[in-house]
């Protein structure tokens, strides 16, 4: 599904985001940026070790953060690498730590020229934070974020599996609507 905001556009697929050609991907990363799995451990192994070296310089980032290294062996020129929150039943700021997170991840974007991102569904793996919720807190923040900044041009959310792919079509419809689809 595609959405536009102003000049700038969301884009949600189903895929490997290891294999984007975009300027900057994102990494659902931990706090100590040391790997792990999942989206994790499939940037790093495809990445190669430049990536882990330069998180190792960096040293960690705190929930809500992100932060940027090269992509080493990836077709993406950078890896921000987003620290999601851990979901606790929602009573511990994870929505307002997870809409953070992406704006971090943006606000590095525009800082290092980056005309397009691609993003993972971030949370909603191993840190359990439910994939509706998530993608709502994502979309909006995103959307808001190019209606203020009018960068970078494109933002893809690049999702894993049906159900999550399913999830953020949803939320793109609800928060942004296809005005020409009712013309």
């Amino acid at each position: 599904m595609i959405r536009n905001v102003g000049t700038c556009r969301i884009e949600t697929v189903q895929g490997d985001i290891t294999l984007e050609k975009t300027d900057a991907i994102g990494n659902a990363a931990n706090s100590m940026l040391a790997g792990g799995g999942g989206v994790d451990g499939a940037i790093h192994r495809a990445g190669g070790p430049a990536i882990m070296a330069e998180c190792r310089r960096i040293g960690g980032c705190p929930t809500g953060g992100c932060v940027v290294t090269t992509a080493g062996r990836l077709k993406a020129k950078r890896v921000l690498h987003m620290v999601g929150p851990i979901w606790n039943g929602g009573e511990n700021d994870e929505a307002e730590l997870l809409a953070f997170c992406y704006r971090s991840a943006l606000d590095l974007a525009v800082e290092h020229g980056l005309r397009s991102v691609a993003f993972p569904s971030v949370s909603t793996g191993i840190y359990g934070f439910p994939v509706r919720p998530a993608a709502m807190i994502a979309l909006r923040t995103i959307a808001a974020f190019l209606r203020e900044r009018s960068a970078p041009e494109l933002v893809r959310m690049v999702l894993f599996d049906p159900g999550t792919r399913k999830a953020y079509d949803e939320g793109l419809a609800e928060l942004l609507p296809d005005i020409a689809a009712d013309a």
